[in-house]
This record gives C-alpha cells, sequence and structure tokens, in this order.
C-alpha cells in the first residue's frame, strides 16, 4: 500500500509518501515563520496564498525523492479539516484533482485524527485502545482512542488550547514567533517558582481544561518579572494542568494500553518528560512520537489514510472541507468555548 499525503490546515504545506508497513519514502515541508512572524501569529490569508504556492512543487519533489510516479500510488490522502478553511480548501482540492486524474480513491483525513494515530507509524507496538493527550495550538483534549474512527472525548478545553497559550505568552514577552520552542527555549533560563501564576481547573472534579486564565495572567504580570523567569513560570504552571487532567483521565480509561502524546506541544521535552513520569507512576508505557512527527506534517496524514484505506474508509469527490470536525461528535457540549473540541 502507497498513499500520498498532503497536509495545508494552518501554516505548514506538506506532501509525503508513505507505505502501509509504516515506511516513509519520502517527506517535503515548507514553513511560513518569515511570512507570518510581523504579525506574530498565522495570519489566513497569507497562508492560503503560500499553501498555493507551495504545495504542486512540494508534491513533485515528493515523488521524485521517493522514485515513484501518481500511477503507482493506491490512495491520496488530504487533510479535510479541521483547520483555516482557506488552506484546507487548498490541499483537499488538490487532492480530489490529484485522485481523479488517476482514477485512485481519496481518504478525507481529519487533521487530528493524523496526530492521534501518527504514534503508530512511529511504534509498531502501540495498539488500541490507548489514551491521548492531544494538545496543540488549537486543541487539547483527552481521547480513549479505541481504533480507526473509534474515539471518545473525555476531555477538552473550555476556552484556549496549551499550544495558543505559549503562543500569546511568546508575543507578550517578544521572545519571537513561532510561540512555543520561544517559550521553552527562555524557560530553560528561568526559575519556574519565580512567578506566582494560576492553574485553572487544578483539582477540579470538572475533567476539562482551560488556560485562558492563565494567558491572561501572564500578560497581567509580564513586564514585572524577567522574561526567562515568566516563561519558565508558564511553562511549569501548564505542565501541572496537563498532568493534573491526564491523572483525572486515566481514572476513567481502564484497559487502556498506553498514555500518548502528541501534536505540537507534544515536542515540549517539559511536557513530555512528566507525562513520562505519569505514565510509570500508573503502570502504564508512554508513547510520543518523535519530535518531526509532533508538529503538522504530511506522514502523519498519509498513515492516517493508510488506516483508513485498510478498514475500507474511502470518500467521495464532493466531500466538504470543514473548519470544525469533531474527532467524538457524540461528546456532549462542554461550558465556555467547548465547540472549539
Amino acid at each position: 500500500m502507497l498513499i500520498l499525503g498532503l497536509e495545508s490546515s494552518c501554516d505548514e504545506t506538506a506532501a509525503a509518501l508513505v507505505t502501509g508497513d509504516r515506511r516513509v519514502l519520502a517527506h517535503r515541508l515548507a514553513g511560513q515563520e518569515e511570512a507570518h512572524r510581523p504579525y506574530g501569529g498565522v495570519v489566513p490569508e497569507i497562508a492560503a496564498r503560500a499553501h498555493v504556492e507551495a504545495l504542486e512543487p512540494l508534491i513533485e519533489a515528493a515523488l521524485a525523492d521517493s522514485g515513484v510516479s501518481l500511477a503507482d500510488i493506491d490512495a491520496v490522502a488530504a487533510t479535510a479539516g479541521p483547520g483555516l478553511i482557506g488552506g484546507v480548501m487548498v490541499g483537499l482540492v488538490t487532492g480530489k484533482a490529484i485522485a481523479h486524474a488517476v482514477g485512485k480513491p481519496l481518504i478525507a483525513v481529519n487533521h487530528l485524527e493524523g496526530h492521534a494515530l501518527s504514534p503508530r507509524l512511529a511504534d509498531p507496538d502501540l495498539v488500541f485502545p490507548y489514551l491521548l493527550l492531544l494538545v496543540s495550538g488549537g486543541h487539547c483534549q483527552l481521547l480513549l482512542v479505541e481504533g480507526v474512527n473509534r474515539y471518545r472525548r473525555l476531555a477538552t478545553t473550555i476556552d484556549d488550547a496549551a499550544g495558543e497559550a505559549f503562543d500569546k505568552t511568546a508575543k507578550v514577552l517578544g521572545l519571537g514567533f513561532p510561540g512555543g520552542p520561544a517559550v521553552e527555549r527562555a524557560a530553560q533560563m528561568g526559575d519556574p517558582t519565580a512567578v506566582p501564576l494560576p492553574r485553572p481547573l487544578f483539582r477540579s472534579p470538572e475533567p476539562h481544561f482551560s488556560f485562558a486564565g492563565l494567558k491572561a495572567a501572564v500578560a497581567r504580570i509580564a513586564g514585572d518579572y524577567r522574561p526567562e523567569d515568566v516563561a519558565a513560570s508558564f511553562q511549569a504552571a501548564v505542565v501541572d494542568c496537563l498532568i493534573d487532567r491526564t491523572a483525572r483521565a486515566i481514572d476513567r480509561a481502564p484497559g487502556a494500553t498506553a498514555l500518548v502524546v502528541a501534536g505540537g506541544v507534544a515536542a515540549n521535552n517539559a511536557v513530555r518528560s512528566a507525562l513520562s513520569s505519569l505514565a510509570d507512576a500508573h503502570g502504564l508505557r508512554f508513547v510520543a512520537p518523535p519530535l518531526w512527527l509532533c508538529t503538522d506534517n504530511a506522514a502523519m496524514i498519509a498513515w492516517a489514510g493508510a488506516e483508513r484505506f485498510a478498514a475500507g474508509l474511502l470518500d467521495p469527490l464532493d466531500t466538504p472541507a470543514r473548519a470544525r470536525w469533531p474527532l467524538d461528535p457524540t461528546a456532549e457540549a462542554v461550558r465556555g468555548a467547548g465547540v472549539k473540541a
């Protein structure tokens, strides 16, 4: 099985070729950091135009890298949402055009499912069901991954995602863009106990996450402390919240084979280390994909496509692009901005 994967949901354009036996034959990615850096965040219109310019050359390069042609692929997997709708449309329409032109099936991949299944690309021993902390710039959820296309949401954010809080903290502190890596670098030179910051919903019986109050607290006190100390204290607060909420979810996920983390924030070493210790304390395996698979990429989309292809889950060419697309549409709505889930 050979799958062409396309990713364009936010500010990375990517194309990859992945086989059903977990070989990444090619992966090409074009970032947009320089285009968005003057604005301190992603500008949707700029992102969409950049995808249009970058995607076709990336596909051609990935095919050349792998030594295959479009006639050799078994299916085209393209992100169909959730994400910035302009970017999602670029990748999905391109995937539809290729699928139609070469007579191959289309697999419309939920970007979150790409993250959720990405650890299985790197770890063939990871089996269902597993408890997943999906933590990124736009999402913060705890999910029981029962199988391909089978997700049970245990918790979500009621306002902001952890990755968004990292980005806004970096902007407030003048650390640059992208914010997550910048905060982590600054935190290494700071005192995590120097700045008193809140831990929203810490030890609360409510299962969900909240980071809006923490983000607001950083904005209020940023000028009173060294940026490195604020970064370290902020990162420590995020880790405390993630561990507290995940520990509650472990109690609600009997039978889970592992504790898994995925998404952009999963590249943060403090987060990974704390989750590894939590898994050890509960007698669970801890699984995290390699750092390059944590951020948005096309290999995870191709792999999710391979898993869905093997399960017979194909999509028609009129499949729409979606700005929002929950993995568990049956999950109960939460207070606040829970529709983000």
